[in-house]
């Protein structure tokens, strides 16, 4: 059998994975909360864990691996959008789902084995939160269910961090209930406007943390493989889970092993959009840039590295995938990857080192085991994209011309140019997007290139 080694953030340290059961790997991620459009940062996690679902999937067979990836579908910020937008929060929900598996498959991710949302779970989490105040380490007050922090001694193993060195760093709700200022929800009550559900401590909503803990051990038992997520997830939301499940079943480890991926960075800074420089992976997309060029930026870096998105990088993955595909396709589909390949990955998803034996295999011509190293980290389907095989279309000639002719017409008054090149543009296929920011051209499915011959 092929040994994997994967950085445990609980031991902090690179270990052997030993699964609890082959037959049967467990892995849990937590997914989105589904009031928005998913933005880079939150397709980071998408992208390092299924290139793991995959290699698991490898190494154990596709059968015998079980990834759950949830939902959160009963949260504040989805009330607000409700509130705001005047829509229902189950109409805001199942759309904000769709384009998040759209958005999620378009980079390749594989749909997990389960997606189960909060809401299905309630009964589940009431059970849960009953029994851990039966066994002392919840109370009620005023409505809320609260989690007991001191009643777990080893909360604050995860992060490294003491009870003391939490409460200074982080942003502790201070409510009048509370015994102790690090106390955690469990339970809310809810308001007739908002969502609730009969509870033994009257109508009211669970709190975010319980919500993971719950539909873990619904679909994956007291003790499972792998729990995985951002690291900005590790405090206080991992912590708080850890501390839930080893109450509420002491007889289960929880998860074996810890895996957080780092941040994401655009050109070197943190994205914001007080900066300029946040989007969406469908702003990507509508852009068109590539889910595979996003895919192959990705993993450019180690899942523990922070990641810096630019668009040198995402122009670099454009031009090395073309010669890659035109190369793979010759190959049959079902082809292996190379062993050298299958190890770096295996040395805690070292997926830069991948990327290095591709560009080797491609070097070297070996189209079959540079198709099937693609497959394995998600870069190749069974046919290679269309946009790979098209044309480079380098439109800035044009772009520039159209900036130009605007500059004159906002001096002149007179359009009469800008007018006739974008409707020569538009009759190419080109899509014509202005702005304040500059112009920009995207050559769209229709797109002739014939017809821009002699464009002035």
């Amino acid at each position: 059998m092929t040994t994997i080694k994967l950085h445990n953030t609980k031991t902090r340290r690179k270990e052997v994975f030993s699964p609890l059961n082959p037959d049967n790997v467990r892995m849990y991620v937590c997914g989105p909360t589904v009031y928005d459009r998913a933005h880079l940062g939150n397709a980071r996690p998408v992208v390092v864990f299924d290139v793991l679902f995959r290699l698991l999937r490898h190494v154990y067979g596709p059968g015998h691996v079980t990834y759950v990836r949830n939902f959160t579908d009963v949260d504040d910020k989805i009330n607000a959008k409700a509130a705001d937008s005047k829509r229902t929060i189950g109409e805001i929900t199942e759309e904000t789902i769709r384009w998040y598996l759209d958005d999620m498959g378009a980079l390749g991710a594989l749909e997990p084995t389960h997606m189960p949302r909060a809401t299905a779970y309630v009964g589940a989490m009431i059970a849960m939160i009953a029994d851990l105040i039966a066994k002392g380490h919840a109370y009620a007050a005023e409505g809320h269910v609260l989690f007991a922090v001191d009643s777990y001694s080893n909360y604050g193993a995860l992060s490294g961090r003491t009870v003391e060195d939490m409460i200074a760093g982080a942003r502790v709700e201070i409510a009048p209930y509370k015994r102790n200022p690090m106390d955690f929800v469990l339970w809310k009550p809810s308001s007739d406007d908002l969502p609730g559900w009969d509870s033994p401590w009257g109508r009211g909503r669970p709190g975010w943390h319980i919500e993971c803990s719950a539909m873990a051990q619904e679909l994956l038992g007291a003790s499972f493989d792998i729990h995985g997520g951002g690291i900005d997830l590790q405090f206080p939301h991992h912590e708080n889970e850890i501390a839930q499940s080893c109450c509420a079943h002491p007889e289960g480890g929880f998860a074996s092993v810890w895996m957080h991926n780092e941040m994401l960075l655009v050109e070197g800074r943190k994205m914001s959009k007080s900066l300029g420089n946040f989007f969406t992976v469908r702003d990507l997309l509508d852009q068109g840039v590539p889910g595979e060029v996003i895919r192959y930026v990705f993993l450019m870096t180690h899942y523990r590295k922070p990641m810096d998105w630019t668009a040198d990088k995402a122009a670099q993955a454009d031009a090395t995938l073309r010669k890659w595909y035109a190369l793979a396709a010759q190959a049959p589909d079902g082809t292996a990857p190379s062993q050298t390949a299958i190890e770096a990955l295996c040395d805690d998803l070292n997926t830069h080192a991948v990327l290095s034996e591709c560009h080797q295999l491609a070097l070297a011509g070996d189209a079959a085991a540079l198709r099937g190293t693609m497959q394995l980290v998600g870069l190749m389907q069974a046919e290679g994209p269309a946009w790979a095989a098209a044309p480079v279309v380098d439109l800035s000639a044009q772009s520039d011309r159209l900036a130009a002719a605007r500059d004159t017409a906002m001096q002149t008054k007179d359009f009469t140019q800008v007018d006739r090149l974008k409707a020569a543009l538009l009759a190419a296929g080109v899509e014509v997007r202005m702005s304040k920011a500059g112009v920009e051209l995207v050559p769209g499915p229709d797109f002739d290139p014939a017809r821009l011959e002699g464009l002035e």
